[in-house]
């Protein structure tokens, strides 16, 4: 069975940094893209970065863009998220997803919550 983890999210200052990772079972992991989505209370979801197989590929909302990096360690399974300068905008709980081959994502982890005080 597929499972994706997320973990590393808390509270922090503005102008703070924090390290999210997620930690994927049952899938051969090296072979997927894979994704960052965030969803604030009462907001949709939204994009916020991805990533191909090998990590030699990355997107980036606008809104994280130089602020953020998104990387992964195909052996140990496991996709990051590097979120520096953080803002209260920021503050969301944040999911990682298998992009899967129709071009959607799925298999969503269960999200780690980040909250960004002024």
């Amino acid at each position: 069975q597929v499972r994706l983890a997320e973990s590393g999210g808390g509270l922090v200052q503005a102008g703070g940094s924090l390290r999210l990772s997620c930690a994927a079972s049952g899938l051969p992991f090296r072979s997927y893209s894979m994704g960052w989505f965030r969803q604030a209370p009462g907001k949709e979801r939204e994009f916020v970065a991805n990533i191909n197989w090998s990590g030699g590929s990355t997107r980036y909302a606008d809104s994280v863009k130089g602020r953020f990096t998104c990387s992964r360690d195909n052996a140990k399974n496991t996709m990051y998220l590097q979120m520096n300068s953080l803002e209260p905008e920021d503050t969301a709980v944040y999911y990682c997803a298998v992009r899967l081959v129709s071009g959607t994502y799925g298999y969503w982890g269960q999200g780690t919550q980040v909250t960004v005080s002024s």
